[in-house]
């Protein structure tokens, strides 16, 4: 006995160890999403004057029908002042805040339009007008979008009526909408009554346009797939629409970047989607609230605002490509020049200067108070024959042309030339031209201007080469080596430019430490070495700057999978000092895999905690019939939870859903979609990560399920302590006068109130029955184990004294009989507990319409739609079955042999098909419970 008792010791602490261990593994990738990035470089915007916000009075029945919501105007100073009589002459531009997001938040975009416009001494402006949406929840409650939606049009219209009768009165509004705020503007299309014409420019900041963070309810799925196949469906009607979408990066840990990406369509031409970190002149990476006053990324949305302006109407173009350019101008490659629409190419050199020929593939040249002019050339027909590429960067980042190529050449100068700054790509601290020879064959030299300047000290390098000579392969380290190996490259070459391909690096699930040591020749100052990381297939750059010689960590990890069809290869560009050695190394970060799967799939894992709860569930069921007692939860737990019960189920379902005949049984079933399709379309799934998650939830189960105990044995021992524990419960009636009308009050409240609440309140009705259920067991073993000690001591008596003691015997048959209630009591109470334990889920995922019906009671007594009513009215009558049932009865019940075998297919159904619908698992645990209630009954 002493040995059994010491292995299952033994194993019950590798068991410990090893879940241990699994819920560390979360804990790293938890840590790496929520901490492990880039300090906040953004600047912050300030107002320069007081800020003020103007209500605008709307209708009364507008007011009526939304009570919540709120118009207001931004304004400051002088210009708040006059905005009081509403004589508006500027450019409407609407602010549109996102989940629990203030009106307030417009006032970064508001005061840097407004300081713009001063600049230009107020030829143009942007009114700037904001929606209070009461700061609502609607990340997690879907039920208030389609009428914030409505709201919103309503807002265009009274917008725009409040220029009526100005010499240049808009037609349209621009929009800028922040998270969930971008996806109420692009709802606006799928309004009957609205016209596409009303709305010509819409900028979102870290919008979830793919997907909701957390599918909570059925509303907001509903909603987003309304929105999302109206943008593919009316794509040709909407193309009057620019848009933007920017995303924060890995700092935003509240919606990935790739959820950011707008829809594509083959219609879709003004579409733009991009992350902050590959914006020009912004080059950060932004957090969910930061994004709205980043200075960097508030000052790119003004200047292209202010591009966007047509001189003829004082107003947004009307002209869809002209503002693609302007945008493309912004947010994607800046040549270091003013916007121009049509750029005049053809020029001529007539700003004075002396000509020099450089006759060197390879130059630099260093300048410091410059007197006069200079240009520098290079006869390309001498270097064609030897080198493919020509590479050139200029320190000096204003905004005036700096390169050409000559069309037209006299002796020793050029009369005509192709200003070739507009191809030219502005970096940190450098604005740099990369071009390929043959594809200019009528240029006959290069021409670099190097203006006047005084007191600005600045350099310029150019330097032919060969595209091979500076292209380097370098394969990335395989997911399993765990960081214990890396691949290694050495750049021998002197040049400006090195291109470093990163192959078979094109997953989510991947994530590099790349290590790059500089060592060069001489002690002197040289500027700072810069390091591209350049993703071909989706706009999300990173760049990062480092003093040479150094070494320098970069993490590697993509927000966007490559597609399929797609054979380009994410590309390390180093932008080097030419007297210097680069070594790159690679290797794979494995902290940062794990963030990557919590980062993707993080918001999944409460459906494989469910799943394996259900599994452990099903265990206790049968060993109920199998032994006559209920394992407890996590014994039933460890020995129920294996991967290989759910995933190949799974995975053979998914794999034969590519085959037609089971597809088309598949649809005549009515069965939704499985959610690893989705995934898999998504680009965001990988065989093993259903395995790690399932494996991740068994450990947060696991804990969760000790903690649960530990929280009901000391809530029984306060309870011991403040009241008088009663007997052993003599009513064993399942249904009572009382419970029917307790039962009959709890659905009254669900269908006047708020389901969640009613289902927050039984939950915690139960919890309060176990507690006290608790108490009494422990109170019974006291008494029961005082009586077996009595007993002991009068068998010790001699058998003169029997006759004395003919007590004892009745005393042995009651504690008998005590031991078995006790014992009936202890059962029920471990199927209690993994009761509560999936009950637990069902409160947490439908708190939020809980937390939102509680923020908004002001308004509305019922919260309607209520995503939980129906759920509510369900679970009030198979909890007040549940909560008053032990295991003796359910022992002999005809249904137990059926109700046992659902938890099985139930924890496959709920993996299946609850990932991307988070709202299906409390119906998916609803279903077995209510066979358990049946089973008391039949």
């Amino acid at each position: 006995m002493d040995e059994e008792r010491r292995a299952a010791g033994g194993f019950a602490i590798a068991l410990a160890v090893f879940y241990g261990a699994l819920g560390a593994l979360v804990l790293l990738g938890a840590r790496d999403v929520l901490f492990q990035y880039e300090e906040n470089r953004c600047g912050m915007t300030y107002m320069f004057e007081y800020p003020e916000y103007l209500k605008i009075k709307l209708p009364k029945k507008v007011s009526k029908r939304y009570a919540a919501y709120e118009l207001y105007l931004y304004g400051e100073g002088i210009y708040a002042e006059e905005n009081r009589k509403l004589m508006l002459s500027g450019i409407p531009v609407l602010f549109l805040p996102g989940n629990a997001g203030s009106f307030k938040q417009a006032r970064s975009l508001g005061s840097i339009a407004l300081r713009k416009a001063e600049d230009i001494d107020l030829k143009y402006h942007f009114d700037v007008f904001s929606v209070n949406f009461n700061e609502e929840l609607v990340a997690f409650y879907g039920g208030s979008l389609q009428r914030q939606t409505r709201f919103v049009h309503e807002c265009i219209k009274e917008i725009l009526k409040l220029y009526k009768g100005r010499v240049f009165a808009p037609r349209s509004v621009a929009i800028v909408g922040h998270s969930m705020g971008g996806l109420v503007a692009r709802a606006l299309f799928t309004l009957k009554n609205f016209k596409s014409e009303l709305l010509n420019v819409l900028v979102t900041q870290a919008t979830p346009h793919v997907a909701p963070v957390m599918p909570l309810d059925q509303y907001l799925t509903d909603f987003y797939r309304t929105v999302n196949q109206n943008w593919i469906r009316k794509a040709k009607e909407i193309r009057n629409l620019t848009t933007l979408s920017v995303a924060g990066g890995f700092r935003d840990y509240q919606v990935r970047s790739s959820l950011a990406f707008l829809p594509k369509s083959s219609h879709q031409y003004c579409a733009l989607s991009v992350v902050s970190s590959s914006v020009p002149r912004v080059w950060v990476s932004t957090d969910h609230l930061s994004i709205v006053w980043c200075k960097e990324l508030i000052l790119a949305t003004v200047r292209a605002f202010f591009d966007l302006i047509d001189e003829d109407t004082k107003q947004i173009t009307e002209d869809p490509q002209k503002r693609m350019l302007v945008l493309k101008h912004h947010f994607l490659n800046h040549p270091a020049k003013v916007f121009e629409e049509r750029p005049e190419l053809i020029t001529e050199l007539t700003e004075p200067g002396r000509w020099l020929q450089i006759k060197s593939s390879k130059w630099s040249y260093a300048g410091y108070n410059q007197s006069d002019g200079k240009y520098f050339t290079f006869d390309l027909s001498s270097h064609r024959k030897l080198y493919s590429h020509i590479y050139c960067q200029n320190s000096m980042l204003d905004t005036n042309s700096w390169i050409y190529g000559c069309i037209n050449r006299t002796s020793s100068t050029c009369l005509q030339a192709v200003d070739l700054t507009w191809k030219a790509e502005l970096l940190p601290t450098v604005k740099t031209v990369t071009l390929k020879l043959q594809d200019y064959p009528s240029l006959t030299h290069l021409a670099l201007h190097v203006p006047a300047v005084n007191g600005n000290k600045f350099t310029l390098d150019c330097e032919f080469f060969n595209e091979a000579s500076r292209t380097f392969h370098l394969p990335v380290t395989q997911l399993f080596t765990l960081g214990l190996s890396s691949s290694k490259i050495t750049l021998n070459s002197t040049g400006f430019l090195h291109n470093v391909q990163l192959q078979h690096f094109g997953q989510t699930h991947q994530a590099f430490k790349i290590l790059i040591e500089s060592r060069c020749q001489s002690v002197k100052e040289r500027k700072p070495s810069i390091y591209r990381l350049r993703i071909p297939w989706s706009h999300e750059d990173s760049l990062t700057l480092s003093q040479v010689p150094s070494l320098t960590e970069i993490s590697a990890k993509l927000h966007v999978a490559q597609p399929e069809n797609d054979t380009t290869v994410p590309v390390l560009n180093i932008y080097s000092s030419p007297d210097c050695q680069y070594e790159v190394t690679v290797k794979t970060s494995f902290l940062q895999v794990l963030g990557q799967v919590i980062r993707f799939h993080g918001g999944a894992l409460p459906v494989y905690i469910i799943s394996n709860i259900l599994l452990a569930y099903g265990k206790q069921l049968r060993s109920l019939i199998s032994t006559g007692k209920c394992l407890d939860f996590i014994p039933a737990l460890t020995k129920a939870a294996k991967p290989y019960k759910v995933e190949p189920i799974v995975n053979v379902a998914k794999f034969l859903l590519g085959v037609n005949w089971f597809k088309g049984m598949w649809d005549m079933l009515f069965l939704p979609e499985l959610d690893a399709v989705t995934l898999s379309h998504q680009n965001v799934w990988f065989p093993l990560i259903s395995l790690s998650l399932f494996m991740f939830g068994t450990a947060i189960a696991y804990w969760s399920g000790i903690l649960f105990n530990s929280s009901l044995k000391l809530l029984s021992s306060l309870h011991l302590v403040l009241t008088r524990p009663s007997g052993l419960p003599s009513d064993n009636s399942l249904i009572t006068r009382r419970r029917l009308c307790v039962a009959a009050s709890m659905i009254l409240l669900s269908w006047t109130t708020c389901g969640s609440l009613v289902i927050t309140i039984t939950y915690f009705h139960y919890i309060f029955k176990m507690i006290k259920l608790q108490s009494i067991a422990r109170t019974e073993l006291s008494v029961l184990n005082m009586s077996s000690n009595s007993v002991e001591q009068n068998s010790n008596y001699s058998k003169k004294d029997i006759g004395k003691n003919c007590g004892s015997t009745e005393e042995l048959s009651q504690s008998s009989t005590s031991s078995t209630a006790v014992d009936g009591i202890i059962d029920s109470l471990k199927m209690h507990v993994t009761i509560l334990n999936l009950l637990t889920w069902i409160v947490l995922l439908c708190c939020p319409s809980l937390i939102y019906w509680l923020k908004n009671l002001r308004y509305h007594i019922r919260l309607d739609p209520d995503p939980c009513r129906t759920l509510a009215v369900i679970l009030i009558s198979v909890l007040g079955i549940l909560m008053n049932t032990n295991t003796s009865k359910l022992k002999s019940s005809r249904l137990l042999k059926i109700a046992l075998r659902l938890p099985l297919p139930f924890s496959v159904a709920v993996v299946a098909f609850a990932p991307l619908h988070l709202y299906r698992a409390p119906y998916l645990i609803i279903i077995p419970l209510s066979f358990h209630a049946l089973c008391h009954t039949v």
